[in-house]
């Protein structure tokens, strides 16, 4: 793989992962609520299920998947019901009444490392939106008559990387806010932003279309 074609690849993955998405409100919310070490958790959950959609996408799944739209149409009815159903559990989460500045945190319940890891993962890998994007902009970073298999695997590990450097970033700026959203009124407002955020994006998975823009 050339240099260019690379640094372009690395200049998209950028651009693409600095974009706000589900991804970004998952690490903002678990950053918040369970700080940065734990969000880490949950952002390698996401980084499996970025894998996982890429190597669908330069394995030629995707564009089969694209091709066909009952399957299509499973996947993306799949993603916002997924997406609906987290920003449902995201509202309705307990938060203890009278707890004093600094206990709302230690009292919320954290979710184990098994169900991180699979909220990340299906948060990523039920997104129609990635598959579609990778569908269309993967081809044009990789050279048919090089080895595809070695170059798929450098575009992998360089947009796992920059994706995995932005979500704890977002993780960490969200977790130096919970000093002021540390009361549980404080918490039941967060609980109820990233809820709704995260149920407007399932809503909006049913517009996105099988043909890449």
């Amino acid at each position: 793989m050339e240099l260019s074609v690379w640094l372009a690849f690395l200049a998209a993955s950028v651009a693409i992962t600095l974009s706000p998405g589900s991804g970004a409100v998952l690490s903002m919310s678990h950053g918040l609520a369970y700080g940065v070490r734990h969000a880490s958790v949950t952002i390698i959950g996401l980084q499996v299920g970025v894998a996982c959609t890429l190597l669908i996408a330069g394995g030629g799944v995707g564009a089969l998947l694209m091709a066909s739209a009952t399957m299509f149409t499973i996947v993306k009815v799949l993603g916002a019901a997924y997406l609906v159903w987290l920003g449902i559990k995201q509202w309705r989460a307990p938060v203890a009444d009278g707890a004093a500045p600094g206990m709302a945190l230690a009292q919320a319940a954290l979710p184990s490392v098994r169900e991180r890891l699979l909220l990340g993962f299906f948060t990523n890998m039920t997104n129609p939106k990635g598959i579609v994007f990778m569908v269309a902009a993967l081809p044009q970073f990789i050279d048919p008559l090089r080895p595809v298999a070695l170059q798929l695997l450098v575009l992998t590990i360089t947009f796992v990387c920059v994706d995995s450097l932005v979500m704890l970033g977002y993780a960490f700026l969200a977790s130096r806010a919970q000093r002021w959203l540390a009361t549980a009124r404080a918490r039941r407002a967060q609980n109820r932003v990233f809820g709704g955020v995260l149920m407007a994006m399932g809503a909006s998975l049913l517009m996105v279309k099988r043909s890449p823009s």
